[in-house]
């Protein structure tokens, strides 16, 4: 099975079970989450266009995606978060699911699931340039 090579992306393990969530841990203005990076543009490692508006986007704009529980049944679409690391802070806008139900298929990627606790980020996110 083919994995989409963008940012290092982890591929499934065969035989590998992986565990899933349904919730993710309760949501506070200190909530802890893992920042991963992603790329949400056409080709890249998040596959399919963004759930929330069927629309792929530019690693230059900071944008997310959360965890299956935090999505929330696409509840938090387009809602800004913020995002506190290193004594900095920014502002992004949640336009997809990192699914922590399913994953090593097609159609996610051959990637196992998300953990409860993802915060998957664009490039710009991190301050990064794009490539």
């Amino acid at each position: 099975m083919g994995a989409n090579p963008h940012n290092d992306a982890e591929c499934c393990e065969e035989g590998k079970l992986y565990t899933t969530y349904k919730c993710s841990p309760p949501l506070s203005s200190h909530t802890k989450a893992i920042l991963t990076i992603n790329s949400f543009e056409k080709g890249g490692d998040g596959g399919k266009p963004s759930r929330c508006d069927g629309k792929y986007h530019s690693n230059d704009k900071p944008v997310v995606a959360l965890s299956t529980g935090w999505f929330n049944n696409m509840k938090r679409c387009h809602h800004s978060i913020t995002i506190r690391a290193n004594g900095r802070s920014v502002n992004a806008m949640v336009v997809d699911q990192c699914d922590s139900t399913m994953g090593c298929d097609r159609e996610h990627v051959y990637q196992p699931p998300c953990p409860n606790n993802i915060v998957d980020a664009s490039k710009a996110v991190f301050g990064c340039p794009r490539k």
